[in-house]
This record gives C-alpha cells, structure tokens and sequence, in this order.
C-alpha cells in the first residue's frame, strides 16, 4: 500500500497564527501597563513627590517589584487554567469567587470614577472646558468604542496610540524640568523615609483591584491560554511591567524636577491640580496644555481598562455571558460612573488619590486566593509543575500587602478629605 506523505504547514497559515499571537500579547501587555499609569498614578505621583521628595522613588521601586511578583502569577494562573478569575477563585474556595468579583467591580466603579474626572481635568488643562462637560465627553466617547461592531479591535487601537502619546509627552516633561537624579537614584535605593500608606496607595494604583487582572483577562479572551503559551505570555508580562516601571519613574523624575526646584505645589485648595501644577512649573503654558494631553490619554486608556475588566467578573453571576452582552454592561457601567461622577462633590485629584489606596487594600485578598490556587490545587493547573521560587515570591509578597494594608487602612480612608 502506498504510503501518503504528510502535507506540509501552510507558511501563510503560521505567519497568520504567529501575527495573531503577537497582536494579543501587546494587547494584553498595553492594557495592563497603561491602566497601571493612568490618571490615578500620575496624581498620586505629583501629591507624594511634593510631600516625600527624592524618597518617593523608594515606593516606586518597591511598587514595580510587587508588581512583577504579582503579575507573574497571575498571567501564568490564568494562562494554565484557561480560567477567568471569579472562577479560578471559586474552584479553588468555593464562594470566594463572588467575593472577589464584588470587589473587584466595586473598586473598578470608584476607579471609573475617578477616571472620567481625569478626563474632565485634561480637557480642562487642554482647552479650558468644564471638568464636567469634559469628564462627559471622555465617558461618551468610551462607550462609543464598545457599542462599536469591532469593539475589541477599536479598545486595543486607542491604547496603542494614547500609550505612545503619554510616553512622549512624559520624557519631554522629564527633561525639561531638569530633575536631580543622582538623588533620585540614590533615595531609590536608600530613602530618607518609608511611608507605608504611599506605598500602600501607590501599589494600589498600579497593580491592585481591577488593574491586576486587566492583562490576563485580555489573554483569556484572545485564545493565549495553556502550557504552550507559557512562555510568550512570561516574556509580554517582564515587558509590560518594564514599560510601567520606566513610565512610573520618568513621571516622577519630571515632577521632582519642579519640586526640587522650589516651586510650591498646591495640595489643599479643593479644586487642586497638583500634576497639572508640575507640568505647568516645568514648560509653562505649553506644559499645562500637555499635561492636558497625558491625562486625557491616561484617562482615555484607564476608563476602557477598568470597564473592560470589572465587567469581565461579572461571569462570576453569568458564565454565560456573551460578547455583545458584555459590550453591553461595559456600557453601563461607564453610564453608572459618569453619572457618579457629575453628582459626587469630591475633587477629582482627591477621589485618584483614594481609589489607589482602595485597590490597595483588595489587592492582597485577591492574591491570597490565587496563591492558594497555586500552592494546594495542582488538579486546576492541568499538570503543570508550577514554579516553585515564583510560589515562594508570591507568599512573600502576599504578606507584605497584608502588612502594608494593615498599617495604611485608616489613613488611606482619610484621603478623601485632601
């Protein structure tokens, strides 16, 4: 009997499979990285650099390498277990799952919120408009991309480009304000002081609530699962941790500039601006209209991030839940914060500063569960011999955000009365 040979890979077929995988690798990485460097971060950023000077390099340092720790674990959990979070939570202890996905959703609401007021502020600082009437536009134009036909493809777009108008913006700002780094440098490593509810809130604010799962669901939804993908999905969550650590540090330096500079930085006025102040001190009136831009863009990117997210637990309720319902209640849900928005009296630079520190606090409940997933319920992992230094980094790190949680909880709610 004639043997039949087999038929060769189509080449197109695997350059086509190869360019999808890539292009869900950077959707992943950029949403994860841009929702850690949003609006909240940047005013959190310009209220702890005024209050600790070069010190605040201190808690960026240590917020990047909690970050890494947590997002090597959560990428990888979800990756191997094809599972969102809600469900990873629930199979692992049963009801914790609903749990974490009232957090979540109730911490990515506050976040919204505070999101459509970075909006306002950078339409504010742009053309002078409303912070109302430009939050408004910020949120309508968000729901405009999700009740789009092509939702997903219109998401990843406006992240690429915002993420690449930010990084601009921010290096120019850094090198115009001329910051001490050599200080900078060395209080990164050794600070003159350790502040745990800066580095609670500004953990938060990068990598805690819904920002934590961002990337990972993003992953889920575009078919980058199993032992396979392993290594991909390793190398896109070093880069999108990379990304918002040089982020994170370049935005400090550009406002340590200014502060080291002398200029006083109003913190107490109810309608205070301290990043706008900053950039405004750094490159004057030209600043002010582009720092207008950076957080009209970290808006931008921040409001689709924590939507897209917090919705996404709500398969928790619904495992059935379709795209287009999610597409859906993602609207909704934009609805409910912009209306939030226009009735709360809190300054929007305040509500940022709070939400960080909100998120801070749900972070290590959400980690503990993971870590539990990973550690006794090997039956979930599909066979996968999980790490063990990476389980052992992330026990480690999971204390250190209980103990910072504790010590940061009360001082954190006072921050709604900056």
């Amino acid at each position: 009997m004639e043997q039949k040979m087999p038929t060769p890979a189509d080449p197109n077929e695997a350059a086509k499979k190869a360019k999808t995988q890539r292009y869900a690798l950077l959707s992943a990485m950029f949403l994860m990285s841009m929702s850690a460097v949003g609006p909240g971060f940047i005013t959190q950023t310009a209220n702890f650099t005024v209050k600790l000077g070069a010190a605040f390099a201190f808690a960026i340092i240590i917020s990047i390498l909690i970050d890494f720790v947590v997002q090597a674990n959560i990428w990888r959990i979800v990756t191997i277990t094809r599972m969102r979070a809600p469900a990873i939570a629930n199979a692992a202890i049963p009801g914790s799952g609903y749990l974490l996905a009232i957090l979540v959703i109730i911490g990515g609401l506050f976040f919204n919120i505070g999101n459509i007021g970075g909006a306002g502020l950078g339409f504010n600082a742009m053309i002078d408009l409303d912070p109302k009437i430009g939050g408004a536009i910020g949120a309508l134009a968000a729901i405009g991309i999700f009740l789009s036909r092509r939702a997903g493809i219109a998401m990843d777009r406006v992240v690429f480009v915002a993420a690449f108008v930010k990084l601009a913006l921010i290096v120019y700002a850094a090198y115009v304000s001329g910051p001490p780094v050599a200080e900078a440098f060395r209080q990164t490593f050794l600070p003159d002081t350790i502040d745990f509810v800066t580095i609670t809130t500004i953990v938060g604010g990068t990598v805690g609530g819904y920002i934590t799962y961002a990337g990972a669901h993003r992953l889920l939804d575009k078919g980058m699962v199993g032992v396979e993908n392993i290594s991909a999905v390793n190398r896109a969550a070093l880069s999108g941790i990379a990304i918002t650590g040089v982020l994170r540090y370049i935005l400090f330096l550009a406002i340590l500039g200014v502060v080291a500079s002398g200029v006083v930085i109003d913190l107490s006025g109810k309608g205070a601006n301290p990043a706008g102040q900053a950039f405004h001190a750094a490159a004057g009136d030209i600043g002010f209209r582009l720092f207008g831009a950076v957080f009209l863009a970290s808006a931008m990117t921040s409001i689709i991030g924590a939507a897209y997210t917090s919705v996404s637990f709500l398969t928790a309720f619904k495992p059935d839940i379709t795209e287009r319902q999610r597409n859906l209640a993602t609207v909704g849900f934009i609805a409910i914060s912009l209306i939030a928005y226009i009735i709360i009296t809190t300054p929007p630079a305040a509500m940022l500063v709070f939400v960080g520190g909100l998120n801070g606090l749900v972070l290590p409940i959400g980690l503990s569960i993971f870590m539990y997933a990973a550690w006794k319920r090997a039956d979930l992992m599909h066979g996968y011999h999980y790490p063990r230094w990476l389980l052992v980094l992330g026990v480690l790190t999971c204390a250190l955000t209980w103990y910072m949680a504790y010590k940061s909880a009360g001082a954190i709610f006072a921050l709604l009365g900056y």
